[in-house]
């Protein structure tokens, strides 16, 4: 009898691992469909859009070529917050007299 209760545990153990690799496959999978995880697919079929709904290169013609270089970036939001605050301080200057 001390046999057959001890082997109970055991056997339960293999179950909840066998269910453990189960869910750790499914999981996998369904991450792999919505691309979160890398998937073994060429990266044109996971990204391919059909027909009109394909995206369009947008008109750069009239637009300011933004920087693209970390510092020069830094340097162009370090300028627009000090002309943001000198227009602030212009604003409140004027309602204060």
């Amino acid at each position: 009898m001390r046999s057959g209760a001890s082997q109970r545990g055991w056997v339960g153990l293999i179950a909840v691992l066998i269910a453990l690799v189960i869910v750790a496959v499914l999981a996998q999978t369904v991450l792999k469909s919505y691309g979160l995880l890398g998937s073994d697919a060429p990266a044109t079929a996971r990204t391919r859009v059909p027909g009109p709904a394909a995206p369009v290169a947008p008109d750069l013609a009239g637009a300011p070529v933004a920087p693209t270089a970390p510092i020069e970036r830094a340097r162009g939001l370090e300028q627009q917050l000090q002309r943001d605050a000198q227009e602030q301080a212009r604003r409140i200057d004027e309602q204060t007299k």
